[in-house]
Protein backbone atom coordinates (compact mmCIF):
# COMPACT_ATOMS: atom_id res chain seq x y z
CA UNK A 1 0.00 0.00 0.00
CA UNK A 2 1.22 3.22 -0.77
CA UNK A 3 2.15 5.63 1.74
CA UNK A 4 0.09 9.05 2.38
CA UNK A 5 2.22 11.69 1.46
CA UNK A 6 1.89 14.96 3.33
CA UNK A 7 4.50 18.08 2.26
CA UNK A 8 5.39 19.86 5.23
CA UNK A 9 6.65 23.56 4.91
CA UNK A 10 9.49 24.70 7.46
CA UNK A 11 11.75 27.28 8.08
CA UNK A 12 14.39 25.53 10.66
CA UNK A 13 16.09 22.35 9.52
CA UNK A 14 19.52 20.67 9.81
CA UNK A 15 22.15 22.27 10.02
CA UNK A 16 20.10 25.05 11.79
CA UNK A 17 20.25 24.66 15.91
CA UNK A 18 18.45 25.57 18.85
CA UNK A 19 14.76 24.78 19.75
CA UNK A 20 12.64 25.61 16.50
CA UNK A 21 14.30 23.39 14.40
CA UNK A 22 13.35 20.12 17.14
CA UNK A 23 10.15 19.77 16.40
CA UNK A 24 9.62 18.99 12.86
CA UNK A 25 12.95 16.91 12.29
CA UNK A 26 11.61 14.63 15.09
CA UNK A 27 7.61 14.07 13.59
CA UNK A 28 9.38 13.97 10.45
CA UNK A 29 11.78 11.01 11.90
CA UNK A 30 8.59 8.80 13.01
CA UNK A 31 6.12 9.74 10.03
CA UNK A 32 6.98 6.87 8.23
CA UNK A 33 6.47 4.10 10.74
CA UNK A 34 2.49 5.25 10.66
CA UNK A 35 2.52 4.75 7.01
CA UNK A 36 3.26 8.72 5.91
CA UNK A 37 6.15 9.78 3.43
CA UNK A 38 7.11 13.34 4.80
CA UNK A 39 7.89 15.73 1.97
CA UNK A 40 10.38 18.72 3.48
CA UNK A 41 10.42 22.03 2.10
CA UNK A 42 12.99 23.98 3.21
CA UNK A 43 15.08 27.00 2.24
CA UNK A 44 18.24 26.35 0.61
CA UNK A 45 20.23 29.17 1.67
CA UNK A 46 18.73 30.01 5.28
CA UNK A 47 20.32 32.54 7.22
CA UNK A 48 20.05 30.92 10.84
CA UNK A 49 21.41 32.60 13.93
CA UNK A 50 22.55 29.01 15.43
CA UNK A 51 24.24 26.00 13.25
CA UNK A 52 24.28 22.82 14.91
CA UNK A 53 25.62 20.32 12.13
CA UNK A 54 25.85 17.60 14.49
CA UNK A 55 22.05 17.64 13.53
CA UNK A 56 22.20 16.85 9.62
CA UNK A 57 22.81 12.78 10.54
CA UNK A 58 18.95 12.94 12.51
CA UNK A 59 17.64 14.07 9.14
CA UNK A 60 15.39 10.58 8.25
CA UNK A 61 16.66 8.88 5.20
CA UNK A 62 13.00 8.06 4.14
CA UNK A 63 11.97 12.25 3.89
CA UNK A 64 11.95 13.61 0.34
CA UNK A 65 13.60 17.56 1.19
CA UNK A 66 12.85 19.71 -1.27
CA UNK A 67 14.67 23.38 -1.15
CA UNK A 68 14.50 26.87 -3.08
CA UNK A 69 16.56 29.91 -2.63
CA UNK A 70 15.44 32.57 -0.23
CA UNK A 71 16.08 36.45 -0.20
CA UNK A 72 16.40 37.52 3.22
CA UNK A 73 16.82 41.23 4.22
CA UNK A 74 18.68 39.88 7.22
CA UNK A 75 21.51 39.24 4.76
CA UNK A 76 21.75 43.28 4.05
CA UNK A 77 21.28 44.10 7.46
CA UNK A 78 24.60 41.89 8.27
CA UNK A 79 26.52 44.16 6.47
CA UNK A 80 25.97 47.04 9.04
CA UNK A 81 26.07 45.11 11.74
CA UNK A 82 26.42 40.98 11.78
CA UNK A 83 26.08 40.53 15.61
CA UNK A 84 23.12 43.12 16.03
CA UNK A 85 21.59 41.23 13.39
CA UNK A 86 21.80 37.75 14.41
CA UNK A 87 21.53 38.88 17.94
CA UNK A 88 17.52 40.11 17.27
CA UNK A 89 17.00 37.42 14.49
CA UNK A 90 16.99 34.94 17.54
CA UNK A 91 15.27 36.61 19.50
CA UNK A 92 18.09 38.33 21.48
CA UNK A 93 16.56 41.87 22.14
CA UNK A 94 18.46 44.04 23.97
CA UNK A 95 16.73 46.05 27.18
CA UNK A 96 14.42 48.95 26.09
CA UNK A 97 16.58 51.48 27.77
CA UNK A 98 19.86 49.99 27.23
CA UNK A 99 19.20 49.75 23.14
CA UNK A 100 21.63 52.01 20.89
CA UNK A 101 20.10 53.96 17.60
CA UNK A 102 20.89 51.14 15.59
CA UNK A 103 19.13 48.85 17.77
CA UNK A 104 15.89 50.86 17.85
CA UNK A 105 16.47 51.36 13.96
CA UNK A 106 16.81 47.36 13.42
CA UNK A 107 13.56 46.74 15.59
CA UNK A 108 11.54 49.38 13.88
CA UNK A 109 12.36 48.16 10.56
CA UNK A 110 12.00 44.42 11.22
CA UNK A 111 8.08 45.37 12.78
CA UNK A 112 7.18 47.30 10.42
CA UNK A 113 8.63 46.70 7.11
CA UNK A 114 9.37 42.72 7.73
CA UNK A 115 5.12 41.81 8.05
CA UNK A 116 4.59 39.06 9.49
CA UNK A 117 8.86 38.81 9.40
CA UNK A 118 11.91 38.78 7.60
CA UNK A 119 11.27 35.93 5.73
CA UNK A 120 7.92 37.18 4.29
CA UNK A 121 9.39 37.51 0.22
CA UNK A 122 10.03 33.52 0.41
CA UNK A 123 6.08 33.44 0.57
CA UNK A 124 5.59 34.33 -3.78
CA UNK A 125 8.17 32.25 -4.65
CA UNK A 126 7.26 29.80 -2.67
CA UNK A 127 3.61 29.09 -3.89
CA UNK A 128 4.56 29.22 -7.16
CA UNK A 129 6.81 26.20 -7.17
CA UNK A 130 4.67 24.51 -4.59
CA UNK A 131 2.02 24.71 -6.42
CA UNK A 132 3.15 23.21 -9.19
CA UNK A 133 5.08 20.26 -7.21
CA UNK A 134 1.70 19.80 -5.22
CA UNK A 135 -0.93 18.95 -8.91
CA UNK A 136 2.14 16.38 -10.22
CA UNK A 137 3.00 14.61 -7.11
CA UNK A 138 -0.85 14.23 -5.90
CA UNK A 139 -0.53 15.82 -2.48
CA UNK A 140 -3.63 16.79 -0.61
CA UNK A 141 -1.91 17.65 2.74
CA UNK A 142 0.03 20.37 3.87
CA UNK A 143 1.48 21.26 7.19
CA UNK A 144 3.15 25.09 7.86
CA UNK A 145 4.78 25.71 10.52
CA UNK A 146 5.46 28.75 12.26
CA UNK A 147 7.34 31.09 13.61
CA UNK A 148 8.01 32.30 11.35
CA UNK A 149 4.36 32.97 10.33
CA UNK A 150 5.49 33.70 6.90
CA UNK A 151 5.23 29.98 6.26
CA UNK A 152 1.67 30.02 6.93
CA UNK A 153 1.46 32.49 4.44
CA UNK A 154 2.38 30.20 2.11
CA UNK A 155 0.14 27.93 3.49
CA UNK A 156 -3.27 30.47 2.82
CA UNK A 157 -1.84 31.08 -1.26
CA UNK A 158 -2.07 27.42 -1.39
CA UNK A 159 -5.46 26.79 -0.01
CA UNK A 160 -6.72 29.56 -1.76
CA UNK A 161 -5.53 27.68 -5.57
CA UNK A 162 -5.86 24.26 -4.51
CA UNK A 163 -8.23 21.68 -3.09
CA UNK A 164 -5.96 20.41 0.01
CA UNK A 165 -6.26 19.90 3.69
CA UNK A 166 -3.98 22.61 5.73
CA UNK A 167 -2.49 22.02 8.87
CA UNK A 168 -0.95 25.18 10.27
CA UNK A 169 0.99 24.10 13.58
CA UNK A 170 1.92 27.13 15.84
CA UNK A 171 5.58 26.40 17.90
CA UNK A 172 4.87 29.89 19.11
CA UNK A 173 1.72 32.50 19.31
CA UNK A 174 1.02 35.31 16.54
CA UNK A 175 1.06 38.83 18.14
CA UNK A 176 1.07 37.65 21.83
CA UNK A 177 4.36 36.41 21.70
CA UNK A 178 5.97 38.09 23.82
CA UNK A 179 9.02 40.02 21.93
CA UNK A 180 6.27 41.48 19.48
CA UNK A 181 5.97 44.70 22.22
CA UNK A 182 9.44 45.34 21.65
CA UNK A 183 9.16 45.57 17.97
CA UNK A 184 8.08 49.53 18.23
CA UNK A 185 5.22 48.58 15.91
CA UNK A 186 2.96 50.82 14.20
CA UNK A 187 -0.79 50.90 14.47
CA UNK A 188 -0.95 49.96 10.42
CA UNK A 189 1.57 47.13 11.40
CA UNK A 190 -0.21 46.05 14.50
CA UNK A 191 -3.64 45.96 12.57
CA UNK A 192 -1.89 44.09 9.45
CA UNK A 193 -0.44 41.44 11.99
CA UNK A 194 -3.97 40.92 13.63
CA UNK A 195 -5.25 40.77 10.44
CA UNK A 196 -2.80 38.04 8.99
CA UNK A 197 -3.08 35.89 12.12
CA UNK A 198 -7.00 35.56 11.77
CA UNK A 199 -7.25 34.72 8.12
CA UNK A 200 -4.59 32.03 8.80
CA UNK A 201 -6.49 31.09 11.44
CA UNK A 202 -9.93 30.97 9.58
CA UNK A 203 -8.87 29.31 6.85
CA UNK A 204 -6.71 26.28 7.66
CA UNK A 205 -8.54 23.06 8.11
CA UNK A 206 -7.15 22.02 12.02
CA UNK A 207 -4.63 24.22 14.12
CA UNK A 208 -2.06 22.57 15.80
CA UNK A 209 -0.62 24.21 19.35
CA UNK A 210 1.30 23.54 21.95
CA UNK A 211 -0.25 24.61 24.44
CA UNK A 212 -3.61 24.70 26.77
CA UNK A 213 -3.60 28.45 26.45
CA UNK A 214 -2.60 29.32 23.01
CA UNK A 215 -5.36 26.80 21.92
CA UNK A 216 -7.95 29.10 24.69
CA UNK A 217 -6.64 32.20 22.69
CA UNK A 218 -7.59 31.27 19.45
CA UNK A 219 -10.68 29.72 19.90
CA UNK A 220 -11.70 33.67 20.37
CA UNK A 221 -10.48 33.87 17.19
CA UNK A 222 -11.43 31.23 15.21
CA UNK A 223 -14.00 28.15 15.13
CA UNK A 224 -11.73 26.01 13.49
CA UNK A 225 -10.42 22.72 15.37
CA UNK A 226 -7.99 23.26 17.54
CA UNK A 227 -5.53 20.81 18.93
CA UNK A 228 -2.75 20.68 21.31
CA UNK A 229 0.03 18.63 20.53
CA UNK A 230 3.50 19.35 23.12
CA UNK A 231 6.65 19.26 21.85
CA UNK A 232 8.65 15.98 23.40
CA UNK A 233 11.34 14.12 24.39
CA UNK A 234 13.52 11.78 21.87
CA UNK A 235 15.74 8.48 22.96
CA UNK A 236 18.82 9.93 22.91
CA UNK A 237 22.37 7.37 22.60
CA UNK A 238 23.97 9.62 25.08
CA UNK A 239 26.74 7.60 27.52
CA UNK A 240 25.69 7.66 31.37
CA UNK A 241 26.98 10.95 33.17
CA UNK A 242 28.80 11.45 35.74
CA UNK A 243 27.14 13.67 37.98
CA UNK A 244 29.00 17.05 38.30
CA UNK A 245 31.16 17.52 41.29
CA UNK A 246 29.92 20.72 42.20
CA UNK A 247 26.28 21.87 42.86
CA UNK A 248 25.70 22.79 39.61
CA UNK A 249 22.50 24.73 38.52
CA UNK A 250 22.25 24.87 34.94
CA UNK A 251 20.32 26.99 32.31
CA UNK A 252 20.37 25.30 28.85
CA UNK A 253 18.89 27.69 26.29
CA UNK A 254 18.57 31.57 25.12
CA UNK A 255 18.77 33.30 28.45
CA UNK A 256 16.91 36.77 27.31
CA UNK A 257 17.08 39.88 29.33
CA UNK A 258 13.43 39.43 29.98
CA UNK A 259 14.17 36.28 32.00
CA UNK A 260 16.89 38.00 34.26
CA UNK A 261 15.21 36.39 37.61
CA UNK A 262 16.54 38.54 40.22
CA UNK A 263 15.01 35.79 43.11
CA UNK A 264 16.92 33.74 41.62
CA UNK A 265 20.61 35.73 42.28
CA UNK A 266 18.74 36.97 45.56
CA UNK A 267 18.25 33.50 46.75
CA UNK A 268 22.15 32.24 46.23
CA UNK A 269 23.79 35.24 47.42
CA UNK A 270 22.12 35.10 50.54
CA UNK A 271 22.69 31.24 50.93
CA UNK A 272 26.23 31.80 50.28
CA UNK A 273 25.70 34.49 53.23
CA UNK A 274 24.09 31.62 55.33
CA UNK A 275 26.01 28.79 54.86
CA UNK A 276 30.02 29.09 54.54
CA UNK A 277 30.41 25.98 52.67
CA UNK A 278 27.67 27.00 49.98
CA UNK A 279 30.09 29.24 47.96
CA UNK A 280 32.59 26.02 47.34
CA UNK A 281 29.91 24.13 45.97
CA UNK A 282 28.21 25.93 43.78
CA UNK A 283 28.64 26.07 40.02
CA UNK A 284 26.13 28.41 37.69
CA UNK A 285 26.33 27.04 34.44
CA UNK A 286 24.99 29.02 31.01
CA UNK A 287 24.63 27.47 27.77
CA UNK A 288 23.63 28.66 25.19
CA UNK A 289 22.99 32.49 23.91
CA UNK A 290 23.13 35.00 26.88
CA UNK A 291 22.12 38.51 27.17
CA UNK A 292 24.38 41.10 28.43
CA UNK A 293 22.00 42.33 31.16
CA UNK A 294 21.82 38.75 32.50
CA UNK A 295 25.59 38.43 32.64
CA UNK A 296 25.42 42.26 34.38
CA UNK A 297 23.12 41.76 36.69
CA UNK A 298 24.85 38.08 37.71
CA UNK A 299 28.56 40.47 38.05
CA UNK A 300 26.20 42.89 40.24
CA UNK A 301 25.46 40.29 42.46
CA UNK A 302 28.96 39.10 42.63
CA UNK A 303 28.28 35.32 41.26
CA UNK A 304 31.20 36.04 38.85
CA UNK A 305 33.04 33.68 40.79
CA UNK A 306 30.58 30.93 40.71
CA UNK A 307 30.24 31.68 36.91
CA UNK A 308 30.19 29.16 34.11
CA UNK A 309 29.82 30.57 30.77
CA UNK A 310 30.08 27.51 27.85
CA UNK A 311 28.21 29.48 25.71
CA UNK A 312 26.34 27.64 22.60
CA UNK A 313 26.53 23.89 22.60
CA UNK A 314 25.38 21.22 20.12
CA UNK A 315 22.09 19.60 21.18
CA UNK A 316 24.27 16.35 21.81
CA UNK A 317 26.15 18.05 24.08
CA UNK A 318 23.56 20.20 25.60
CA UNK A 319 21.61 16.26 26.63
CA UNK A 320 25.21 15.39 28.35
CA UNK A 321 24.96 18.99 30.20
CA UNK A 322 21.73 17.82 31.22
CA UNK A 323 22.08 14.05 32.45
CA UNK A 324 24.90 15.76 34.59
CA UNK A 325 24.12 19.03 36.30
CA UNK A 326 22.82 18.71 39.48
CA UNK A 327 19.48 21.16 39.08
CA UNK A 328 17.98 22.05 35.84
CA UNK A 329 17.15 26.11 35.82
CA UNK A 330 13.94 26.64 33.42
CA UNK A 331 12.73 30.30 33.64
CA UNK A 332 10.29 32.20 31.53
CA UNK A 333 9.73 35.66 31.46
CA UNK A 334 7.22 37.09 34.00
CA UNK A 335 4.20 37.91 31.84
CA UNK A 336 0.57 37.41 30.90
CA UNK A 337 1.62 37.18 27.03
CA UNK A 338 4.00 34.24 28.27
CA UNK A 339 1.76 31.45 30.44
CA UNK A 340 1.23 29.57 26.76
CA UNK A 341 5.12 28.92 26.26
CA UNK A 342 6.25 25.31 27.17
CA UNK A 343 9.63 25.58 26.80
CA UNK A 344 10.78 22.61 23.77
CA UNK A 345 13.95 21.99 26.38
CA UNK A 346 11.50 21.11 29.21
CA UNK A 347 10.68 17.70 27.79
CA UNK A 348 14.32 17.04 27.55
CA UNK A 349 14.72 18.34 31.27
CA UNK A 350 11.88 15.85 32.61
CA UNK A 351 13.95 12.78 31.00
CA UNK A 352 17.27 13.49 32.50
CA UNK A 353 16.34 12.55 35.63
CA UNK A 354 17.72 15.74 37.40
CA UNK A 355 15.34 17.98 39.55
CA UNK A 356 14.24 21.35 37.59
CA UNK A 357 13.68 24.50 39.44
CA UNK A 358 10.90 26.25 37.18
CA UNK A 359 10.31 30.07 37.38
CA UNK A 360 7.49 31.80 35.54
CA UNK A 361 4.81 33.61 35.37
CA UNK A 362 1.74 32.57 37.77
CA UNK A 363 -0.55 29.98 36.43
CA UNK A 364 1.88 28.77 33.49
CA UNK A 365 0.94 26.69 31.01
CA UNK A 366 4.27 24.18 32.02
CA UNK A 367 3.97 24.81 35.93
CA UNK A 368 1.03 22.14 35.54
CA UNK A 369 3.56 19.77 33.30
CA UNK A 370 5.89 20.20 36.18
CA UNK A 371 3.90 19.21 39.30
CA UNK A 372 2.10 16.13 37.56
CA UNK A 373 5.13 14.30 36.59
CA UNK A 374 6.75 15.06 39.51
CA UNK A 375 10.18 16.50 37.31
CA UNK A 376 10.89 19.63 39.76
CA UNK A 377 9.50 22.75 41.48
CA UNK A 378 7.81 25.59 39.99
CA UNK A 379 7.97 29.44 41.21
CA UNK A 380 6.35 32.22 40.34
CA UNK A 381 8.58 35.59 40.90
CA UNK A 382 6.62 36.30 44.27
CA UNK A 383 7.75 33.18 45.89
CA UNK A 384 12.05 34.07 46.59
CA UNK A 385 11.62 32.68 50.42
CA UNK A 386 9.71 28.87 48.64
CA UNK A 387 12.91 29.08 46.30
CA UNK A 388 15.36 29.71 48.45
CA UNK A 389 14.09 27.01 50.59
CA UNK A 390 14.40 24.40 48.12
CA UNK A 391 17.47 25.45 46.55
CA UNK A 392 18.47 24.54 50.28
CA UNK A 393 16.91 21.07 50.52
CA UNK A 394 18.56 20.29 47.17
CA UNK A 395 21.61 21.48 48.07
CA UNK A 396 21.61 19.52 51.29
CA UNK A 397 20.37 15.98 49.16
CA UNK A 398 23.23 16.90 46.94
CA UNK A 399 25.72 16.51 50.29
CA UNK A 400 24.08 13.35 50.86
CA UNK A 401 24.58 11.92 47.07
CA UNK A 402 21.24 11.79 46.84
CA UNK A 403 20.03 14.34 44.81
CA UNK A 404 17.66 13.33 41.81
CA UNK A 405 14.12 13.25 40.09
CA UNK A 406 11.69 10.52 40.12
CA UNK A 407 9.30 11.72 36.99
CA UNK A 408 6.11 9.56 36.65
CA UNK A 409 3.76 9.39 33.48
CA UNK A 410 6.85 10.96 31.15
CA UNK A 411 6.23 8.32 27.89
CA UNK A 412 3.18 10.59 26.89
CA UNK A 413 5.47 12.75 26.25
CA UNK A 414 7.99 11.06 23.67
CA UNK A 415 8.06 12.14 20.51
CA UNK A 416 6.95 8.77 18.97
CA UNK A 417 3.83 9.06 21.09
CA UNK A 418 3.29 12.59 20.43
CA UNK A 419 3.93 11.64 15.85
CA UNK A 420 1.19 9.00 16.93
CA UNK A 421 -1.10 11.32 18.11
CA UNK A 422 0.05 13.92 14.69
CA UNK A 423 -0.91 10.84 12.60
CA UNK A 424 -4.63 10.70 14.12
CA UNK A 425 -4.98 14.44 12.73
CA UNK A 426 -4.01 14.31 9.42
CA UNK A 427 -5.79 10.44 8.63
CA UNK A 428 -9.08 12.64 9.90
Amino acid sequence: MESKKVLIITYYWPPAGGPGVQRWLKFVKYLPDFGIQPIVYIPENPTYPIVDENLVKEVSDKAIVLKQKIFEPYQLASFFSKNKTKKISSGIIPNQKKQSFIDKLFLLIRGNLFIPDARFLWVKPSISYLEKYIVENNIDTIVTSGPPHSLHLIGLGLKKKLDLKWFADFRDPWTTIGYHKSLRLSNYATKKHKMLERKVLNTADTIIVTSKTTKTEFEAITRKPIAVITNGYDVENIETQPLDNKFSLAHIGSFLSERNPMILWESLVELIKDIPEFKSHLEIKLIGAVSQEVLETISQFGLNPYLNNLGYVSHEEAIAHQRKSQVLLLIEIDSEDTKSIIPGKLFEYMVSNRPIVAIGPKSSDFAEIITNTNTGVFFDYSEKVKLKSVILDFYNQFLQGKLQANGVGLQQYSRKNLTKELVKLLNK
